[in-house]
Order: structure tokens, then C-alpha cells, then sequence
């Protein structure tokens, strides 16, 4: 791919709105894959090459949500269990086979999400000073999170809406640590899915590196607004994706 001005600028540009709307709420993959395939690379090198993007974005996402405290540091270990597991896996199926099947699995996941914080808020809007469960307590959170990571790993977009389902809806995390959570199986998955991707030469690293230089400054400023934010302002802001997901997936 050649990098002309106007292509650097389109990347970086894309690139900060998707970091942004991903370190808060999901779906930034869903502005950066078409773009980049818009410039010509093949889906699967889309694939590949926008995980340079997440994995840089979800790096200064986690030390920025640590940095304000916001971050469960015991909760990672056993949430990345599941997570993992689902990310390996799903990151060989995408090596390997085809990307069919996932669009309508994305859009019922995004509905889903959208109509729970419609109708039943208090489902994923909980306080902050609300006990979290484990995914040892809650069976379906661990499964909802295995899902997940093979989600993510296969292809990425819109995987933050399926896993604060999980963190926020399974195991009683308020939406500002559920984010912060989400940002650490993000990274830990998409290094995973990364590294396969790149064993099968799926990776152009050209417009990866500068779709992250845009994806690391959105995740920096979005941290810094989410945590400042009010919980019912985050609720509706992730409604708004979650609604702009729904529709844009709809009529691609």
C-alpha cells in the first residue's frame, strides 16, 4: 500500500475515533476494517493489520485506568482465564477459515445489549460500591466471556459490546470498571490473535502502526473523559454505539 498524505491523515483520523469509542464502549473496528480494506488490503490483512491499532490503543487504555484506580487488579487473572482460552481459538479459525457466519452472532449480540439498556438499565448499571462476582460464581458470565474471546480473536469488531454484557451484566461490575476490565481481555486476546496473525503473513504494518498513532491518542483522552464521567453518562453514551452499531452493521 502506498501511504500518500491524504492516507496518512484518513488512518489517523479513523484511527483516533475508534480508539476512543472502544476504550469507552465498543464497535471502533467497525469504522477502521472498511477503511482499510477501502485502501485495498484483503479482509483478512484488514484483519490482521487493525490488531496493531487495538493492541496499542488497549495497552494505553489499561495503564490509563489503572492510573485513576478504576482498574480490579485480583479480577484479572481468573477473567483472562476464559478470555484466552476463547482468543487462541478464535484467532486460528480467523487464520484458517473464511470470515461467514459472524455478522448475524455481532448484530444479536449488539441488539441484545441495546434493548437491556433500554428496557432493564439496572442490569448493567450498577453502583460502584456493588460486590462483583467472579466468573467462578457465574457460570454464564465465564461462558459469556469464552465466547467472547473467540469472538475477538476471529474478528474483533464490536467484541467490547460482548464483553461488558459479561463483566457488567454477569458478574455486577459498574460500566467504568467494566471498561477498564474489557481493555485488559481486549489486549490480552488481540496480542494472541497479533502474534497468529502474523506466523500466517497476515499483517501489513505500514497502516497498522499509523491507524495506532490515532487509535493511542482517542484511548488516552477517552480515558481521561470516562473517568470523570457519570455512570448514567456512560450509559447512554454506550447506547448511542451500541444503536450506531446495530444500523451500521445492518447496512453493510
Amino acid at each position: 500500500m502506498d501511504i500518500t498524505v491524504s492516507t496518512f491523515a484518513l488512518l489517523c483520523v479513523t484511527g483516533f475515533f475508534a480508539g476512543a469509542i472502544n476504550t469507552v464502549a465498543g464497535g471502533g473496528s467497525n469504522l477502521t476494517l472498511p477503511v482499510l480494506m477501502m485502501l485495498g488490503l484483503p479482509a483478512d490483512v484488514a484483519n490482521g493489520s487493525n490488531r496493531v491499532a487495538v493492541m496499542l490503543q488497549c495497552l494505553v487504555g489499561v495503564r490509563g485506568y489503572d492510573k485513576h484506580k478504576t482498574l480490579d487488579r485480583k479480577a484479572i487473572v481468573p477473567i483472562l482465564i476464559p478470555t484466552l482460552l476463547g482468543g487462541v481459538l478464535g484467532a486460528l479459525l480467523a487464520a484458517l477459515l473464511p470470515n461467514l457466519y459472524l455478522k448475524p452472532l455481532l448484530l444479536g449480540t449488539i441488539l441484545c445489549m441495546t434493548l437491556v439498556i433500554l428496557v432493564r438499565p439496572a442490569m448493567i448499571a450498577y453502583p460502584p460500591d456493588t460486590v462483583a462476582l467472579t466468573p467462578s460464581q457465574s457460570r454464564s458470565a465465564w461462558w459469556g466471556l469464552f465466547v467472547a474471546g473467540i469472538y475477538g480473536g476471529f474478528v474483533q469488531a464490536g467484541v467490547g459490546f460482548m464483553l461488558l454484557a459479561a463483566l457488567a451484566g454477569g458478574l455486577h461490575y459498574d460500566l467504568l470498571r467494566a471498561n477498564a476490565l474489557k481493555t485488559v481481555c481486549a489486549l490480552a486476546f488481540t496480542s494472541v490473535a497479533l502474534a497468529v496473525f502474523i506466523a500466517f503473513d497476515l499483517v501489513s504494518w505500514a497502516p497498522g502502526l499509523i491507524l495506532a498513532l490515532g487509535s493511542m491518542t482517542g484511548a488516552q483522552i477517552a480515558v481521561k473523559v470516562a473517568v470523570k464521567a457519570s455512570p448514567k453518562a456512560i450509559k447512554w453514551f454506550l447506547f448511542c454505539m451500541t444503536l450506531a452499531a446495530v444500523i451500521g452493521g445492518s447496512l453493510s
